[in-house]
């Protein structure tokens, strides 16, 4: 049996300890969730959301206190753990609670003429129990959210959080007890990487994971084997475009904020950064002078925290020493101690495309700036990334930016803003390439989480349809006269199809 201990990174506090899950409790919960599937997916869905409702009014009520610990569990600033864990999930329950009911009822879609009198539509069904892996850098809304996703499509859910940060899976635990479902509709499983290989040898109906390149690739061969859907939300190496017309003080405060928010542990983090060469200088001088005067510190107090894990102190560390051997400059920063889990922001000039700090997810708070000379230099270059997750496009011309943004290879792109596309409900999140498989979020994530049924009903009073046997040389006149009618290139009929056409119709009745 293996004990988790965990402190908060930034002060080293001892935080308390947990039991991992064993194979056998894994399998268990498994059937448990399974169980409660049969009732949980024919609750209506008025009642599913009235839970919701439920636990947004909790959160509501007790989102600072939640916060707090987030805050405690990942060493982030207590308002960044508000604005993107609390805020951003209960905005996300409100989204669903106006619109699921129009987004998951029977959608009707025109039927041709030739198959009338039938009608069609498309019924959204339950996929069974669903498997979430959250990870460590916001480890509540994106184990929530999808969490809560597929609860309201009517799957039960079992959630491994990440060992990285297990007091925030406690907490969500405390959370799902506070606002009670019936018995199994929602199980958390503690531990890490064997717990996750369990899981996903337990067969669930669907996976979402949310975390590395390398983990989801190992997820999605294993859930291969028995066909497994898998949804794979992954990382980025998100690059901004400053072009000369752009707004410069807005830009300027954009890339600081894109670049160091949560210490630059975010998946859409501007983890590259291409300026236009004429406004290069004075660009450069804004987001220095706005990256020196950050605070950084107590969560409580500063604007940057601590990183959350000690692991990844290692991959920045190895990308930033290799830049700087290889002729990049820090402006500001350039140092990472393995002794200390805060890394002091750091804006890098004179890099290179062949870098490892330009290609590979650094995950951190580093900025490295390049220049640019035209439009078409600059979409290769922020296209040449094996990622593509998020990317900004920043000009004051609409037309141009919004051409650019096209262009881009890229599962959500932001004009003159940055990371905040995953913040409208209404958009389906989610990346292209190496950033992930399929999305979530907006009515497109929630029938994620569905089977979608394709349903076709005739009246069924006729004795026979036009298709079936027995076959006639009338029903290959009239299938022959009706593709040339409506496909062909001179649309019109003769006698023969027609009198073909009415034995045809004779025959159904």
């Amino acid at each position: 049996m293996t004990v988790i201990s965990f402190q908060n990174p930034a002060t080293g506090e001892q935080l308390g300890s947990l039991t991992e899950a064993t194979p056998e409790q894994v399998r268990q919960t498994m059937d448990h969730a399974r169980s409660a599937f049969k009732s949980w997916s024919t609750t209506s869905l008025a009642q599913r959301l009235h839970y919701l409702e439920q636990l947004r009014h909790y959160l509501v009520e007790h989102g600072e206190q939640f916060a707090h610990k987030i805050s405690q569990a990942t060493g982030k600033v207590s308002l960044e753990a508000f604005m993107t864990e609390i805020f951003v999930t209960v905005d996300t329950i409100r989204f669903y609670e106006k619109n699921a009911q129009r987004m998951l009822s029977p959608q009707v879609v025109p039927t041709s003429l030739v198959l009338w009198p039938k009608k069609s539509y498309i019924h959204y069904k339950p996929m069974g129990v669903v498997a979430v892996i959250s990870p460590w850098n916001y480890p509540f809304q994106l184990s929530v959210i999808p969490v809560l996703s597929a609860l309201i499509a009517g799957n039960t859910v079992v959630l491994k959080p990440s060992e990285i940060t297990p007091s925030a899976g406690l907490m969500i635990e405390e959370l799902f007890r506070a606002v009670p479902l019936p018995d199994g509709v929602v199980s958390v499983l503690h531990g890490g990487r064997e717990v996750g290989q369990a899981l996903v040898a337990a067969r669930p109906d669907k996976i979402f994971f949310t975390g590395s390149v390398a983990t989801g690739k190992k997820i999605m061969a294993a859930a291969a084997e028995h066909l497994i859907p898998v949804e794979l939300e992954l990382g980025g190496k998100d690059p901004m475009i400053v072009f000369e017309d752009a707004h410069l003080e807005r830009a300027a405060n954009g890339a600081v904020w894109g670049a160091f928010t949560n210490s630059g542990q975010v998946c859409m983090s501007v983890e590259r950064l291409y300026v236009h060469e004429r406004v290069y200088p004075e660009f450069l001088r804004l987001v220095t002078e706005k990256a020196v005067a950050l605070r950084q510190g107590d969560p409580l107090e500063a604007e940057i925290g601590s990183m959350t894990s000690h692991q990844q102190l290692g991959i920045i560390h190895s990308h930033l020493e290799e830049a700087l051997a290889n002729g990049a400059k820090a402006v500001i920063g350039g140092q990472v101690s393995l002794d200390s889990m805060y890394i002091a922001p750091t804006i890098l000039t004179d890099v290179t495309s062949d870098m490892k700090i330009m290609q590979e997810e650094t995950f951190g708070p580093i900025l490295p700036i390049m220049t640019f000379s035209s439009e078409e230099e600059v979409i290769r270059l922020a296209n040449s990334s094996p990622y593509g997750l998020n990317a900004s496009v920043w000009s004051k011309d609409k037309i141009k930016a919004q051409r650019v943004a096209e262009q881009l290879e890229s599962g959500n792109v932001c004009i003159n803003d940055v990371i905040i596309s995953y913040a409208n409900p209404n958009l389906p999140f989610g990346g292209v390439k190496q950033s992930g498989i399929g999305r979530y979020r907006g009515p497109s994530g929630l029938h994620a989480f569905t089977h979608s049924i394709s349903v076709i009903r005739d009246p069924g009073t006729r004795k026979r349809e036009v298709n079936w046997y027995p076959y006639t040389k009338d029903q290959e006149l009239m299938f022959v006269g009706l593709t040339n009618f409506l496909f062909g290139k001179k649309r019109k009929w003769n006698r023969q199809t027609i009198g073909a056409i009415w034995r045809e119709v004779k025959r159904l009745f």
